[in-house]
């Protein structure tokens, strides 16, 4: 048999559907496992145990609807018996028709729905996670046991026990640390562990605003700046090889808890209940918890413009969230 998935598109995503591409390759342990990838997370997919091959698309080379169609179109040759469709979008449907795959499974809350052969409704206040399989449980009729969200790295590097990453970054301006609160965490954090090293991630876009965070701090001499500077891979190789990572709710914590990186991720906006980090071993989340509108789950503080929800969040509580992990500091 042979399978195809379309992967969401975006990281945090990309990493909660690996479980479902784990439970695939269990069901069906003799087929080959195809993906397809937005092409800026290629590298990712690289790192997802099971798969044997990796279709990248870019809706730079392939524009809306007739791009996405080209692009199915163009895999018609592979024959595929079933296709499983996670990104919510009309292009990735009409991709799923355009490759003809005998089964097209995903859920019916887009428009196009009718280009699936199979269709499921979205279960209520699920997490993303438990969402993906639950398609995969609708479909097959099989429940499912063990549920893990994993990336694998070729090898296991030796940790750097007084490396500390740190990530206050987020697509959603509602979940990105506010700059003065950021600048303070960070002050805090330099004077109470003052044997460990500082290492600060994020994308080439959001590189100007971590080099705002750390612009003004004393101990520049135990920080190290690399925004911008990374791919995935060396992303995940830097999580790998440190002791915790401190972020925002984010692409980056989802990649850390799936490589089996102690994260402490601090939640305003977002709902824990749906798209935390999936892993429980190793993870601890922080919420001010005391503002009625939260979470609230958009995109910007419509109510107070810098989000309250992540200016109040105590930077005591992020302290001892961290001597779990670090714990000779």
């Amino acid at each position: 048999m042979k399978i195809l998935i379309r992967l969401p598109n975006w990281l945090g995503d990309v990493v909660m559907s690996t479980a479902l591409v784990a439970s695939v390759r269990q069901i069906y342990p003799d087929s080959e496992i195809d993906v397809i990838i937005k092409k800026e997370l290629a590298g990712l997919a690289g790192l997802i145990p099971g798969i044997n091959r990796i279709h990248l698309f870019s809706k730079n080379d392939h524009k809306g609807l007739i791009g996405a169609f080209s692009f199915g179109k163009a895999l018609r040759s592979q024959n595929y018996d079933l296709f499983f469709n996670l990104p919510s979008s009309l292009s990735s449907l009409t991709l799923a028709w355009a490759t003809r795959a005998k089964k097209r499974i995903g859920f019916r809350s887009e428009g196009g729905f009718f280009l699936l052969t199979d269709k499921f409704r979205k279960p209520l206040n699920a997490h993303r996670v438990d969402e993906y399989l639950f398609l995969l449980e609708q479909f097959t009729g099989n429940a499912l046991g063990d549920r893990k969200v994993e990336l694998k790295i070729s090898d296991t590097p030796q940790v750097d026990e007084n490396r500390v990453l740190i990530n206050f970054n987020s697509e959603a301006e509602s979940r990105r640390m506010p700059l003065d609160k950021g600048k303070a965490i960070i002050d805090r954090l330099m004077n109470t562990f003052t044997t460990k090293t500082f290492v600060f991630i994020g994308s080439k876009k959001e590189s100007a605003f971590v080099a705002q965070l750390i612009e003004d701090s004393e101990h520049k001499d135990r920080i190290k700046n690399f925004a911008g500077k990374t791919d995935l891979v060396g992303l995940a190789n830097l999580m790998i090889t440190s002791a915790v990572l401190l972020t925002t709710d984010s692409g980056p914590a989802h990649l850390a808890n799936s490589l089996g990186t102690p994260a402490v991720v601090l939640f305003g906006a977002g709902n824990e209940f749906n798209t935390a980090p999936y892993n429980k071993i190793n993870l601890n989340i922080l919420r001010y918890g005391q503002l009625k509108c939260e979470p609230c789950v958009k995109n910007t503080c419509e109510l107070y413009g810098i989000p309250k929800c992540m200016e109040l969040l105590d930077e005591l509580k992020m302290i001892a969230a961290l001597r779990v992990y670090l714990p000779d500091a």
